[in-house]
């Protein structure tokens, strides 16, 4: 688990690239880009967690903050496809982290 780390680092590029799309998306509901700044504040606290040694935990915890920015991206009519599409990719990219686990 020695690259968890830098992993994460890569991940939370990801979801502050899904928190960037979400936000300038004007018809992104409030409920997505709240979501989804709560994924980013995961992704920080994910990354402290993980550096103290704690790796397993954090993904799990990042991970099920990812499922929550997916249903929300899902679920969310109005947001455009490449809100979305960040939103799926940065959740994508923690489960395969957690899967690799």
């Amino acid at each position: 688990m020695g690259d968890v780390n830098q992993q994460l680092g890569q991940i939370r590029g990801r979801i502050d690239q899904a928190l960037s799309a979400v936000e300038g998306d004007k018809s992104a509901s409030p409920v997505l880009t709240a979501v989804v700044r709560e994924f980013s504040v995961k992704a920080e606290k994910a990354s402290r967690t993980a550096a103290a040694g704690a790796e397993r935990d954090a993904v799990v915890e990042l991970e099920q903050a990812g499922d929550s920015a997916k249903a929300a991206a899902e679920a969310d009519t109005g947001a455009g496809e490449a809100s979305r599409k960040a939103v799926l990719d940065a959740h994508l990219a923690i489960c395969k982290l957690k899967a690799s686990l």
